[in-house]
């Protein structure tokens, strides 16, 4: 007797990050074994996919249904299940698939008569349901990511909470508040971005000047709150001027009108001629302006992109540099009322760095970390950091923050981000920011002689740091006592290897998720000329003629990060200029020195890189390159 194909369990959509693995099942009977088929959005059949499960990673939405037959022809199709994919850094490695809140309702002020629109917004394995309710009470039928109420009225005010649930678990949005305007009161104006991008530059590790320990943690942990607030961050370490310059560019393309735009930097500078300087890595002793960055001109040509809100934090020293030549020429714009400026420190006084709870962190970051989420006015935001600065006994009398802005409009950097119109600029925009945050899909390698599985996975912990996690998935009767060394093909650096850094690399993986057996830091991507790849050696003991034995994969993954942006190919490098560094410091390879000068806990350090000639440099005929007057102190004149 024949039975037809009959589908038991129906496949179930998903919504998850991009690049996260997501198995699709049906579960069928009929007569005999059965086949399975399945298809995506263009009715194409998938490679591979004629099992009852379906395993895929994207970078883009998608849609799959799956046919199943017998050996009768009859066959049964699914119902369509949808893959949607949302961009959602914050999700942890170790996410199940419980409902994950991406977007929250927003609190509005409208007038009678008027439509508002909520929406709430959450990643989920399924994907989640959504239940709004008013003032506590369920709203029947509103069971969609958007409300619309229509004709605001007296009855339609109070506060909205939408309850997203699936299968694991239920989360609770934040709640929104929606008040009526007087009739005579204009409502206020929600003030919104086209799009919200930020560029983060931390150096530390100099070839001439005193290292720095903060700005791991101080660029981290600030990406990590600017992502919370919409921002798509682009976080880099250790850029020297050619990368520093091709990295602003980089930047600068992300820019639009209806823009809000970040530009943080934490190292070593100073001034000149009212002109604030960053020092990259690769600057000479002494350095001039043509060594450096301008603050200025970074602001100048951020402000020639219209943006809406164009925001500049310096964590650096403001010291006077009274150096033979020319300042940076810089020609005033149109006057715009949408600058900000955040100094760590006024004029020609430093900016220092502390050991605080275990962590390395620059003062006035660690106080702009604490209020950074503040939905209030950004102006606002830097005033009380200023406040607690002044407050702390460390650096009391000796760092002030400095404000200046021309800002017209009370913005924010928790105002939302407008999400209709100017599609073909948000996608442009969208596109240029992921070419430097793709990272590597999870792999699986097979060792066929031991029958040994060994994922690896990817974790970005900086747009130009990748971290590989090698783990022994499934081992076999032929093999123990298994050990993994990875390495890559070219050898990259690793900037963090220095004292007490290594440490702090290593607490930013804790909450990680699984311990990997081994483990693979890659820094500075942006010096990456071609291909990456990635060398697995697995050792083992071979179960019956106990040998210790070795067997090699590689896994070539392209250009990851910021790599595939090809930074060093955007401008070309000034040989001149290089020579006549080099004739100066009699030093021509980069290095990364040890930090025995870094703070010892409670104790700061200053930012200000040193400017003057190695004792062991100076002659006669150099004389003439040191600068007037920059007779600065040592650094350990600085401990309290």
């Amino acid at each position: 007797m024949r039975t037809e194909v009959v589908i038991l369990q129906q496949p179930v959509s998903v919504c998850v990050p991009p690049n996260h693995e997501v198995t699709l099942r049906v579960q069928a009977i009929g007569t005999g074994a059965l086949k399975y088929q399945w298809f995506d959005k263009q009715q194409t059949e998938v490679a591979g996919g004629t099992e009852p499960e379906l395993t895929v990673s994207l970078q883009r939405s998608g849609k799959y249904i799956c046919r199943v037959s017998d050996l009768h022809c009859n066959y049964q199709f699914t119902e369509w299940v949808k893959v949607r994919i949302l961009d959602e850094p914050g999700v942890s490695r170790t996410w199940r698939g419980e409902p994950h809140i991406v977007i929250h309702p927003i609190s509005q002020t409208v007038k009678p008569g008027e439509t508002f629109t909520l929406k709430c917004t959450a990643l989920g394995k399924p994907a989640p349901a959504y239940q709004w309710y008013r003032n506590g009470r369920i709203l029947p039928k509103q069971t969609t990511e958007t409300l619309r109420i229509e004709n605001t009225s007296a009855d339609t005010v109070g506060s909205y909470l939408c309850a997203v649930s699936n299968i694991l678990e239920e989360r609770w949005s934040e709640a929104a508040e929606i008040e009526i305007a007087p009739p005579d009161q204009q409502p206020t104006p929600t003030l919104m971005a086209a799009d919200k991008v930020a560029l983060l530059i931390g150096n530390l590790n100099y070839n001439h000047h005193p290292g720095l320990m903060a700005p791991i943690m101080d660029v981290h942990e600030l990406a990590n709150l600017l992502q919370q607030l919409g921002f798509r961050v682009v976080s880099l370490l250790d850029l020297t001027l050619p990368e520093m310059q091709a990295a602003i560019d980089k930047f600068l393309q992300l820019l639009d009108r209806g823009v809000y735009a970040v530009f943080y930097y934490a190292g070593h500078g100073y001034e000149h001629s009212g002109r604030n300087y960053l020092v990259a890595i690769d600057a000479p002793r002494p350095y001039r302006t043509e060594n450096c960055v301008c603050g200025q001109r970074v602001m100048q040509s951020m402000q020639a992109s219209k943006a809406q809100l164009n925001v500049i934090l310096l964590d650096t020293c403001r010291k006077w540099y009274k150096q033979k030549g020319p300042s940076s020429e810089i020609k005033p714009l149109a006057p715009l009322g949408n600058t900000v400026y955040g100094y760590a420190t006024s004029e020609d006084a430093e900016a220092f760095e502390v050991q605080d709870g275990g962590k390395s962190t620059g003062i006035f970051t660690k106080y702009l970390n604490k209020h950074v989420l503040k939905p209030e006015r950004v102006t606002h935001v830097l005033e009380q950091v200023s406040e607690d600065l002044g407050k702390d006994p460390l650096v009391r009398g000796r760092q002030v923050v400095e404000i200046r802005h021309t800002l017209t409009e009370p913005r924010a950097l928790t105002d939302p981000v407008r999400t209709f119109g100017h599609t073909m600029e948000l996608r442009r925009r969208d596109a240029c920011w992921k070419q430097a945050n793709v990272l590597p899909g999870r792999r699986s390698l097979d060792f066929p002689y031991c029958a040994v599985q060994v994922e690896l996975s990817f974790s970005a912990l900086f747009s130009n740091v990748l971290v590989v996690f090698g783990t022994v998935r499934n081992t076999s009767a032929k093999a123990q006592d298994c050990t993994l060394i990875l390495e890559s093909e070219p050898q990259m650096q690793d900037i963090f290897s220095g004292s007490g850094r290594s440490e702090e690399m290593d607490s930013l993986l804790v909450n990680s998720g699984e311990t990997p057996d081994c483990t693979l830091r890659l820094c500075c991507l942006q010096r990456l000329q071609g291909s990456l790849v990635i060398k697995v050696r697995l050792h083992y003991t071979h179960t019956q003629t106990k040998e210790r034995l070795t067997e090699s994969k590689e896994l070539d993954i392209g250009r990851p990060l910021i790599a595939s942006c090809k930074l060093n190919q955007m401008r070309p490098v000034d040989r001149r200029q290089e020579s006549r560094v080099h004739t100066v410091d009699h030093m021509s390879n980069i290095r990364y020195p040890h930090h025995q000068n870094h703070p010892r806990p409670g104790q700061p350090f200053t930012r200000k890189a040193e400017n003057r000639l190695q004792s062991s440099a100076k002659s006669t005929s150099m004389s003439s390159n040191e600068p007037e007057e920059n007779d600065e102190n040592d650094s350990n004149e600085f401990t309290m």
